[in-house]
């Protein structure tokens, strides 16, 4: 069911600091587009509160529910609060996070989360989303069972509160040191009360990341007329608490509608860091310049892709999404250099920002390529984060969480996007690079060591299930180290990683046409199959049917090509994907969502498959597939994405569909053209602006019926990041029916 509502959002207000460029102050005001509360219904997943940029903090809401909608802390569905988090992961499949709570409160309550619907059980207070505003920088909502209205901003490092509580001598301030989100438990928590009004300590824990260490100060307006200390329940005397659950609560007497800030820096690594950090960033009480600083650091983000379009709702939905591509990865190091190592060493290097949050199993296929487009001052930064990571620990991340590897999900991600920042001229230590990205192939871990015995996984030889998903994953890689192999003129290694891509073509089964898990003996197809059904995690595939990796080959779409039996045969396969119904079973994984047909853009598998028509010469079915996907899959309300949103991917599979292409093989930067939603586009590149013009351009008029780039005719079904990063003008003339644009097989991918 789908979830109206109608948000008034005043005109954006930007903040320009002494000694701005002229630029910042041409910049256009596109905050007033973001909507945050798209994606956060159904199985969005996505982060709701206050934050900039790829920082450190994301200061919101955890609620009182659980489980895996709310991933995030937060889901539209639930009416309740019990502290707002300095940190909070966006479109992830598993939780984790929401450290270092904070909660205004009247009173005594309980240290606990209680249960509902008595309030007076726990900490948490319900409230209204009527009573709830969101945009990129600022989170407020009205604490319906305490009447404290709550103001939420952040700068990169640190959070700012505003709380304004009626007439009280009874208001606090619940410093929350126990409660996280998903798997979180905390396993060392201390707090030091240093004076009147400063509190400073940590949160250690373990969970999804198994070793994490959160540190903070924090600093309140006017200063507290006492301090209480909890283990958890019990109450502790003298200053200071280290216990596996502590609590602090600050008291104050309050005038009606008085307001008490907090500023709250943190810290990876110290609380003398978090000091720091605090005083760097945060100097003064001024709460509303940090929300229109915070709102200038979006709007100089969002202005690196203008949209020219009538249609308000593809504006909003482009600039939420353009949003949304933007929380992560975090930036992992204090202002001094120190950051927390892979080892879980401390490690000082001022000379790069290091990051985290690599959920690179989504992010590979749209995500990390749009950054390539977009933030060309980020990537070299994101490939020696890569680069250290693997001297730490052996190996290029998998999927990177505060200094912890999760291995969350199937194969080795971390090769194509460094083997894509390699290929598109970045500059980075290239025989490094190469190095990590062997070794990491090369390991005999994760059933790495059979795919390299047999060519591919078996499904009698390996001890867990999804051998044909992660076969097809270690394959694309293999083919993007391949690249770069080919690019040093290493032939031997060249030759050797092309022919393990090719593994999948153990898979094909010429009777079905699927790709099916092999037997050791390369003789018998497991039995017995249906390509609809699926068992979340404990089958041939990871999240996902036959149906859908049917088609993960995207370094090599012609070689599958070629096993159907030529370009009819795969096109009258590949329109079945998006016609044919089937039951996925009681036990699918939830992650398959937005289904056409058994096509699901709600989980990543899919996302390349509209553009492979491309292929065998029918770009016109593209435009056709990515024009009903961009149109159904996505809208403005909270339930918005039709999927996880995975950290960006949801969100910058539609930046790049919307603009007109997406690249289809996995590094290298040949992007597949499908069909631009937005009149006209302004990008800018490393080298100026690239714009892109739709002539004619409407919902019926689809199709493309030719190209120009820089003024001359261009007949190719796919741009190459060359052309996009020198800048440049890219023309679609478009129309109302199929053309035979792309069609012969020299414009062919």
């Amino acid at each position: 069911m789908r979830c109206f509502r109608f948000i008034f959002v005043l005109p954006a207000i930007l903040f320009f600091l002494s000694g701005c460029s002229d630029h910042t102050k041409e910049l256009k005001s596109l905050t007033s587009y973001v909507d945050p509360f798209i994606g956060t219904d159904e199985h969005g997943h996505v982060f709701m509160g206050a934050n900039v940029p790829y920082g450190f903090v994301q200061l919101g809401p955890t609620q009182h529910g659980q489980g895996w909608d709310w991933c995030s802390g937060y889901h539209y569905s639930d009416s309740t609060i019990i502290g707002f988090g300095h940190m909070h992961l966006s479109g992830t499949g598993i939780g984790d996070l929401g450290d270092i709570s904070f909660m205004p409160v009247l009173g005594e309550i309980k240290n606990q989360r209680g249960t509902l619907p008595d309030e007076s059980t726990g900490i948490y207070s319900y409230f209204s989303h009527d009573n709830e505003v969101a945009k990129p920088g600022y989170y407020s909502v009205f604490l319906d069972r305490f009447g404290i209205k709550a103001e939420l901003t952040t700068t990169e490092r640190t959070g700012f509160h505003r709380y304004t509580f009626p007439g009280s001598d009874d208001s606090r301030i619940v410093i929350d040191l126990e409660h996280g989100i998903g798997w979180d438990l905390p396993v060392d928590t201390y707090i030091t009360v240093e004076n009147d009004s400063v509190v400073s300590g940590y949160r250690k824990s373990t969970g999804w990341a198994e070793n994490q260490k959160v540190y903070f100060t924090a600093v309140f307006s006017k200063p507290f007329n006492d301090f209480y200390l909890f283990d958890q329940k019990e109450r502790v005397e003298g200053s200071e608490v280290n216990v596996q659950r502590a609590y602090g609560h600050a008291l104050f007497d309050t005038e009606e509608n008085e307001s008490v800030y907090v500023k709250v820096g943190l810290s990876p690594v110290s609380i003398d860091n978090a000091k720091e950090n605090l005083s760097i960033e945060l100097d003064h009480w001024d709460f509303d310049r940090v929300v229109a600083e915070a709102d200038d650091a979006w709007n100089e983000q969002l202005n690196k892709i203008v949209v020219e379009t009538d249609n308000e709702e593809y504006k909003t939905i482009f600039y939420t999404s353009l949003y949304h591509t933007m929380i992560a990865p975090s930036v992992f190091h204090d202002h001094n250099g120190d950051y927390f190592g892979s080892d879980h060493k401390i490690y000082n290097d001022n000379s790069y920002t290091n990051y985290t949050v690599f959920s690179l199993w989504d992010t590979y296929r749209a995500a990390q390529p749009l950054m390539t487009i977009i933030h060309p001052e980020m990537i070299e930064d994101v490939a020696q984060t890569m680069l250290n990571i693997y001297d730490q620990q052996g190996k290029l991340p998998v999927w990177h969480l505060m200094g912890n590897e999760t291995n969350t999900m199937v194969g080795n991600p971390g090769i194509p996007v460094l083997a894509d920042i390699i290929l598109k001229g970045y500059d980075v230590d290239i025989e490094k690079a190469y190095e990590a990205m062997k070794v990491s192939a090369l390991l005999d871990e994760r059933g790495l060591d059979l795919h390299d015995k047999y060519g591919y996984i078996p499904f009698d030889k390996h001890i867990t299930e999804e051998t044909v998903a992660m076969s097809l994953e270690y394959a694309l890689a293999d083919w993007s180290l391949a690249q770069v192999a080919d690019m040093l003129g290493y032939s031997d290694d060249y030759d050797y990683f092309m022919e393990r891509s090719k593994s999948y073509q153990h898979f094909f089964d010429p009777e079905s046409k699927f790709l099916r898990a092999l037997s050791s003996d390369g003789e018998r197809f497991r039995e017995p199959f249906d390509p609809f059904k699926t068992v979340h995690r404990s089958d041939d595939y990871c999240e996902g049917t036959g149906w859908q990796y049917a088609w993960l080959v995207p370094h090599d779409v012609n070689g599958l090509i070629d096993l159907h039996g030529g370009g009819d045969k795969f096109v009258n396969k590949l329109d079945s994907l998006f016609i044919v119904e089937g039951d996925l079973g009681d036990e699918a994984s939830p992650d398959i969502t937005g289904l056409i047909g058994q096509y699901a853009h709600g989980n990543e598998p899919s996302h390349h498959v509209a553009y492979i028509y491309q292929y065998a010469g029918y770009q016109w079915k593209s435009a056709e597939r990515v024009h009903e996907i961009l149109t159904t899959m996505y809208d403005t309300t909270p339930s918005g994405l039709c999927g996880n949103e995975d950290v960006g991917q949801m969100s910058a599979w539609y930046i790049l569909s919307a603009m007109g292409f997406y690249q289809v093989e996995p590094a290298g930067g040949k992007y597949i053209i499908g069909r631009p939603l937005m009149d006209r586009v302004t990008v800018k590149v490393k080298n100026g602006d690239f714009t892109i013009t739709a002539h004619n351009n409407s919902d019926a008029n689809k199709y493309i019926q030719r190209v120009k780039l820089n003024g001359k005719e261009y007949s190719k079904s796919y741009i190459m990041h060359s052309d996009i990063e020198a800048g440049g003008h890219l023309e679609f003339y478009m129309g109302n029916t199929p053309s035979d644009f792309g069609s012969e097989i020299a414009n062919r991918p």
